[in-house]
């Protein structure tokens, strides 16, 4: 059987496709991901075959739409979505080129690719999509239609990984797939097999933030840092090498900042503290480590939402986001165990949920 998988030009949309790309693969199948010319390179260490089905799009669009933290979520979310139906309105031709000299039989896509939805769609191709995000976003589905003048009809098969207890009701129909972390090409510190000396706090606020955020971020991590140094912690900064590169002098309670593999770095600590994005926080529920979490735009503020539905962190709103209520909120996460607890019961909820072998035998199966 063929299978494509498509993303668009960012990580954290293609991580997540990797682990049931590859079991795919396993199973003997053929497997190609396409996304865009300027993320092949780094679509090509996922160690897949890769493609490319258009031109450069991904973080430049974003950026484009000039999106503000103190702007409506719905307004974010249209926006967000005009800037993917842009990329996908781009991708189609090479999309249909691909479609019709490869021949797929069954095409996986992200939620936000939207080229490879239209296209299989269009030629009758059995679809399927990872649902990332709480959040049902319907707003891309708006944004694609005012751009490309239509919408794909809903996926064959809609692949969830949040646990299902925590999922809203319109997701009720989603098939379950288990999160299994992908960080790209991981290589691991020998700190990361040591156990803390002290508990361990691993900061993040993925890549997608530091260059949409309204803030400078960077310069409020390095304050929150040295504040944070003063609950007798450990802490963990996985940030762009270069961006760490810039920062001044950071206390001893740093082990490490810069680039980091996150599954590894979080299985050895007592809290998250990140922006709600998707492979973070999933990460951390499937490794049961509490959390608390900074949400800015998108899919983020469901996202914590669901966190704090499930018992396993805490939420701060931009506007009550300062150094010293995250201070507050991580004091009070590291010294309630009830936090911990809740997190662990996540991690069983989702280790009960089918592995990518399995949803990948049942995608190469006879459509029900």
């Amino acid at each position: 059987m063929r299978m494509l998988f498509t993303s668009v030009a960012l990580p954290g949309h293609l991580f997540p496709l990797v682990p049931l790309a590859w079991a795919s693969r396993c199973l003997g199948h053929e497997v190609l991901l396409a996304t865009t010319e300027n993320f092949v390179p780094i679509a090509a260490r996922t160690g897949l075959p890769v493609c490319s089905f258009g031109p450069p799009g991904g973080i430049d669009d974003l950026l484009r739409t000039d999106v503000t933290t103190q702007q409506a979520l719905s307004g974010q979310r249209y926006a967000h979505g005009r800037a993917f139906a842009a990329i996908a309105a781009r991708n189609l031709a090479g999309m249909r080129t691909l479609a019709h000299s490869w021949r797929p039989d069954l095409v996986v896509s992200e939620r936000a690719e939207f080229a490879g939805a239209l296209v299989a769609a269009e030629l009758g191709i059995r679809r399927a999509e990872l649902h990332w995000g709480v959040a049902p976003l319907t707003e891309y589905l708006d944004a694609l239609r005012s751009v490309v003048g239509e919408v794909p009809p809903s996926a064959d098969d809609l692949l969830n990984p949040w646990p299902p207890s925590l999922r809203p009701s319109y997701a009720a129909g989603h098939r379950s797939i288990q999160h299994v972390p992908y960080n790209g090409d991981a290589t691991l510190p020998s700190w990361l097999f040591e156990p803390p000396r002290r508990p361990r706090i691993c900061l993040t606020l993925g890549t997608v933030l530091p260059a949409l955020g309204n803030r400078d971020v960077s310069a409020f991590m390095v304050e929150l840092v040295r504040e944070l140094a003063g609950l007798g912690v450990e802490i963990v900064i996985a940030v762009d090498d270069a961006v760490a590169a810039q920062w001044p002098a950071l206390p001893d309670a740093v082990v490490h900042a810069g680039r980091v593999p996150m599954a590894q770095a979080l299985a050895g600590a007592a809290l998250a503290l990140n922006h709600g994005g998707q492979g973070t926080t999933l990460t951390a529920l499937s490794v049961g480590c509490p959390q608390v979490l900074l949400p800015q735009f998108d899919d983020q503020f469901d996202n914590a939402d669901a966190v704090v539905k499930s018992g396993a962190g805490l939420r701060l709103l931009p506007e009550e986001t300062t150094v010293e209520s995250v201070v507050r909120a991580c004091a009070e996460v590291l010294h309630n165990p009830v936090f911990t607890t809740a997190a662990a019961a996540a991690t069983a909820e989702m280790a009960a949920q089918p592995g990518p072998v399995e949803i990948a035998t049942s995608l190469s199966g006879p459509r029900a």
